[in-house]
């Protein structure tokens, strides 16, 4: 069975789906962007402070599961300027700094909203 999770200390769902779903053991959550919760509108600023408030993003839907950075499994991070890797990298280190997940990264042609950066999270808690 599965259970959605939805908090407002992340931004509302832009689309038809869910912040996350929480299937057993597993939470899968959405990617998210560089949108401030307490407006809902998109930061247009530099991609270090579009990761940043992805990564705020990512910890409040986390917590509304009862889960942490530590439970987090698997990442995937899309960038719309692969001439970034190494700024979003040093703010993604920041919030993964022993036994980082397993990740992939890939530059796309574009991201909702205009946004330079989006990052998907699994995470996993045993019973």
């Amino acid at each position: 069975m599965k259970k959605v999770i939805l908090t407002k200390n992340a931004p509302d769902p832009v689309g038809p789906y869910s912040q996350a779903i929480q299937a057993g053991p597993f939470l899968f959550c959405s990617g998210q962007i560089a949108i401030d919760p307490a407006t809902n509108q998109v930061l247009q600023v530099d991609v270090k402070t579009q990761a940043e408030q992805v990564m705020k993003n990512i910890e409040a839907v986390l917590t509304a599961a009862g889960l942490t950075f530590e439970h987090v499994v698997k990442t995937g991070i899309f960038l719309t300027n692969m001439a970034d890797f190494a700024i979003v990298n040093e703010v993604y280190g920041r919030y993964f700094k022993t036994q980082p997940p397993a990740r992939s990264t890939v530059a796309v042609a574009g991201l909702p909203k205009g946004v330079q950066v989006e990052v998907e999270v699994t995470a996993y808690k045993p019973s």
